[in-house]
């Protein structure tokens, strides 16, 4: 009924693509401008990482009840709210003076980021199984490279005198251009199957679930640890400590950026398989080295390796038959989400108590297990 009332458009995939690249360059725009806006308001580290988890509650609430709008409304009418509560948050990040006004602003953008980042992908699950080709490894490089480009842009802009406001007003008008753009295809529906507004993850969705939220929690550790890792442990600089984000990021964006093509060639299970081993391998030769150009390789091969787990996922989700895709990909995403929020407090407890190596050997098991528990998961073998 769906495919003869909208019938496929090559332009559906080119406007996921864009969605993907604004969230990562919105979310890249704030994260960059936290040393700014933290010295702006005058707060310590303490405060600021409470204040994080405003934005870590607003998102994990708006996934389920996002997915269930979807459902009722459809993808172009959420998303459309979404990013036109992205668009306004941007400037006000540069005015916000007090922490009562920035808790409130960072709960707005949790909600708009949350809701985002879920119907997005409620949205790339139905394109891709309406062109019938392996998309979501090139959607989700494209938010990697967004975060990249916006991260590169606001240094850029502030290194030349740019003030913040002014950055995030050019950061808000790039989304809002982008949407306009977009706005005629996004999809106006949100999934062909019935199904109940709110459902707790059942059947595969719980183990999908699980492999993204220890996915995800790999990724947070690298992005908040490998740099402190560097410096503590290989005698890096801060400057060079920086190359383990860096090289981290820039292979995990190419390798979804090819991983379509990497997948159609060898099929989801060879990569999924794959790419668990890389990773988890990577981070062992980062701990165990005594050299930095060694460990900075073990962050380039975990990159590689983290590149294509969490798409190949997103996609089982949206074809396991237990649950709609617009329950499924909510609890999938907040699965993930937690464990962006999770990992790097537990690296911390887990080194307090021990040491950082010995956490990130953890992790490095986690991503193990979590490629075990990927065999169980029914992809697409070729």
């Amino acid at each position: 009924m769906l495919l003869e009332r909208y019938p496929f458009k090559k332009r559906e995939v080119l406007v996921t693509r864009l969605l993907f690249l604004c969230a990562g360059l919105a979310t890249a725009t704030w994260a960059s401008l936290i040393p700014v806006i933290k010295a702006h308001i005058g707060i310590d580290e303490s405060t600021l990482g409470l204040l994080l988890l405003c934005l870590g509650a607003g998102a994990i609430f708006a996934m389920p009840v996002s997915g269930a709008l979807a459902t009722k409304y459809g993808c172009k009418r959420v998303l459309q709210l979404s990013t036109m509560m992205i668009i306004f948050c941007l400037p006000f990040f540069a005015l916000v003076n007090s922490v009562a006004s920035l808790a409130t602003l960072l709960v707005i953008f949790g909600l708009s980021i949350g809701a985002t980042d879920c119907v997005m992908n409620i949205q790339a699950v139905l394109v891709e199984e309406r062109s019938k080709l392996s998309l979501m490894s090139g959607f989700h490089g494209f938010y990697s490279l967004g975060g990249i480009l916006g991260a590169g842009a606001v240094a850029m802009l502030l290194i030349a005198g740019f003030s913040a406001f002014e950055i995030c007003m050019l950061m808000a008008a790039i989304v809002l251009l982008c949407l306009i753009f977009a706005k005629r295809d996004l999809l106006p529906f949100a999934s062909p199957n019935e199904g109940p507004a709110f459902a707790l993850p059942k059947g595969p969705v719980i183990l999908i679930g699980i492999i993204c939220f220890a996915m995800f929690l790999a990724e947070g550790t690298v992005l908040d640890w490998s740099g402190i890792y560097l410096i503590d442990y290989q005698n890096a600089s801060t400057g060079m400590a920086a190359l383990g984000i860096f090289s981290f990021s820039v292979t995990m964006t190419l390798g979804r950026l090819f991983g379509d093509r990497i997948i159609a060639q060898h099929g989801q299970r060879a990569v999924l398989t794959i790419s668990g081993l890389v990773a988890s391998l990577g981070l062992i030769i980062a701990i165990v080295s005594m050299s930095f150009y060694v460990a900075l390789f073990g962050y380039v091969l975990m990159g590689i390796g983290c590149a294509n787990v969490v798409p190949i996922m997103f996609s089982a989700a949206g074809k396991q038959t237990y649950m709609s895709q617009a329950t499924a990909i909510p609890a999938v995403t907040t699965f993930g989400y937690l464990g962006v929020l999770m990992g790097p407090a537990s690296v911390g407890q887990i080194a307090h108590f021990s040491s950082l190596a010995s956490a990130l050997v953890v992790i490095a098991m986690l991503i193990a297990l979590a490629t075990i528990f990927s065999l169980f998961v029914k992809v697409s073998q070729d």
